[in-house]
């Protein structure tokens, strides 16, 4: 009898993430009996300005167990910005804290946690997943520090689908693409496990699913609901197994050239999955499969075929990038390689520096 090869069990080693995930519309209500057991009473509640709304709209809910907002979470946290976070968290005797909104307010949690061991309770409110793993990163004198610990990885997750009807639909898309590029890299991880094999390609599947019916109607309920489970599921992945070129690029054009971090993703996700095809054939498979596979499109073009056709960004030269800066941007991403399983060292410079100009020009891969 004939086995199918891609079948045969690898080995593996896999070790699960202690938190506590409450998912489903309306599960905000659940949020005292959340506090309740993480054994805290009060909590001061983190946003950015931009969600201060909604950070009082906790805060109401919470009446005098909430000790004070915080609304000045901003992107790759300030060190300054975390300092005077976790001073007033002190002053007011606050014993954990509510991040209510995407990546930059989740962030300005885990700083809080890393340096005071506060426990952290996460609502996300974008698809960006930071909220399920225990990377942190901050930003001190114009440089960003990152690094995994377990200290900073969130107790509890309450994942509410209605608290994400109004995240604009341009941002809801970016974001999505942003969450299938953690697990589409986590397929072809090197520490990658049958696990999360399955997580990840459940997730692009749901996303992929979702972010079409989100544009339709951007206030429909059971698109939100798929998009925000595929985010858990992407999310994840990203905190259980590392990643590889696609990530380094992406840290490299967001941290050196001061690029929007979710459309950075975008425009670089189907390029680097194509620059890894032919040495990941089992992962391409996968995801073309999560894409639902139509006439035959490769992994990199169905990605490259979700953003456009979902009114996203796919060239750098739209999100900001200048072409006389690829040079220094494949200098910067050769200089110090992540593992990947196509090779992208300095020996690679012109292959890579090539990828960034399909990317700069937002060329459709084959």
């Amino acid at each position: 009898m004939q086995h199918n090869k891609e079948h045969k069990v690898r080995d593996f080693i896999y070790n699960g993430q202690p938190s506590r995930v409450v998912f489903g519309a309306g599960s905000l209500a659940h949020l005292e009996r959340e506090i309740d057991l993480l054994g805290a009473r009060r909590a001061l509640i983190l946003s950015t300005p931009e969600q201060s709304q909604q950070a009082q709209m906790v805060a109401d809910r919470l009446a005098s167990r909430a000790a004070g907002i915080f609304p000045r979470a901003v992107m790759h946290v300030p060190i300054e910005t975390a300092r005077e976070a976790r001073e007033l968290a002190q002053k007011l005797g606050a014993d954990c804290a509510v991040a209510i909104g995407g990546g930059s307010t989740t962030g300005l949690g885990k700083a809080i946690a890393m340096e005071s061991g506060l426990p952290i309770l996460a609502i996300p409110t974008t698809y960006a997943g930071s909220e399920m793993t225990p990377i942190y990163g901050i930003t001190e004198a114009g440089l960003k520090k990152t690094g995994r610990d377990s200290r900073v990885l969130p107790r509890t997750v309450i994942y509410d689908p209605e608290l994400t009807l109004t995240l604009p639909v341009g941002m809801s898309v970016t974001s999505g693409m942003n969450a299938i590029a953690h697990a589409a890299e986590g397929l072809y991880a090197q520490d990658s496990n049958p696990v999360m094999d399955l997580m990840a390609e459940e997730g692009i599947r749901a996303i992929a699913q979702a972010l079409p019916a989100i544009r339709r109607q951007s206030d429909d309920l059971e698109g939100r609901t798929n998009a925000l489970y595929g985010a858990w599921l992407c999310g994840s992945v990203l905190g259980n197994v590392g990643m590889a070129l696609h990530h380094k690029l992406c840290h490299t054009l967001g941290g050196s050239f001061n690029l929007p971090h979710a459309e950075v993703h975008t425009v670089i996700l189907p390029q680097a999955i194509a620059f890894n095809a032919d040495a990941a054939p089992q992962a391409m498979a996968r995801i073309g499969r999560a894409l639902g596979g139509q006439g035959g499109a490769s992994a990199a073009a169905g990605l490259f075929d979700l953003a456009c056709d979902n009114g996203a960004p796919v060239s750098l030269r739209d999100i900001g990038m200048k072409e006389s800066e690829l040079d220094r941007a494949a200098d910067i991403a050769v200089s110090n390689p992540y593992w990947n399983p196509r090779p992208f060292g300095v020996a690679q410079r012109g292959e890579i520096r090539q990828l960034l100009q399909n990317a700069f020009e937002g060329i459709r891969p084959a």
